[in-house]
């Protein structure tokens, strides 16, 4: 909310996506003292949403996850609204799979059976993150986001996929495209209040603080504030 470039003010005015309008719905996935994750989603627009301004002035977390969606696959219903969960995962992705619809099939029948029950929506954004579980996202991010890639494969137009996910513990962003630019994605370097943010689009414009997260590689902000970067084949 309080940034000159935050994520409310992107949700009408962003500046480097595909479109600067993104009022297809919106999520919040938190993580409280536990460990437990809590998830808030609506179809709304996250501008006429009336209970956002407080959930986001009380709520408290030192790990979380949002996003605004401007859909490209699937109707706007909050079931394909972001962040996606699963046990102690949460997950939000910009970017599409032009051909999934020719795909879908071949990769819901490759879903353990507990996946293929966990899903809720119609996105290939929700698909990415169930495949990523599939894959042993537990184990080895890097790992599970490289055979996630070989499933999904190539199509007549490119593949574009940045996402952000997180167990609770890490925060991990990454970024592919077969083809071109991926949708962008900004590293902070320390924010006013002493964390560390991923996001699409800078929050501010202190010279120094942002830095664009590479492509094809797992970029994660630890808890100790430590960045780290693995290379995906």
């Amino acid at each position: 909310m309080r940034p000159k470039h935050s994520l409310l003010e992107q949700s009408q005015h962003a500046t480097e996506a595909k479109l600067a309008v993104n009022g297809d719905g919106f999520g919040i996935a938190w993580y409280d003292d536990r460990k437990e994750l809590g998830l808030y989603r609506d179809v709304l627009p996250a501008w006429s949403d009336g209970n956002l301004t407080s959930l986001c002035r009380m709520v408290r977390s030192r790990l979380f996850l949002a996003h605004v969606r401007a859909s490209t696959v699937g109707e706007t219903s909050r079931q394909n609204c972001h962040p996606f969960k699963f046990g102690r995962w949460s997950f939000c992705h910009n970017g599409q799979v032009p051909h999934f619809p020719a795909i879908r099939r071949r990769l819901e029948a490759a879903l353990p059976d507990d996946l293929y029950a966990a899903r809720q929506g119609s996105t290939d954004s929700e698909m990415i993150f169930l495949t990523m579980l599939a894959h042993g996202l537990d184990e080895d991010p890097e790992r599970a986001i490289a055979l996630m890639l070989e499933e999904i494969g190539n199509g007549p137009e490119p593949v574009k996929i940045t996402c952000v996910f997180s167990d609770g513990e890490d925060v991990f962003g990454f970024r592919h495209a077969s083809s071109g630019q991926a949708p962008t994605l900004y590293m902070s370097q320390g924010l006013d209040f002493g964390g560390h943010a991923f996001a699409s689009e800078p929050l501010c414009d202190t010279d120094g603080r942002w830095h664009a997260v590479p492509q094809d590689c797992v970029t994660s902000l630890a808890k100790t504030n430590v960045f780290g970067c693995a290379q995906v084949a």
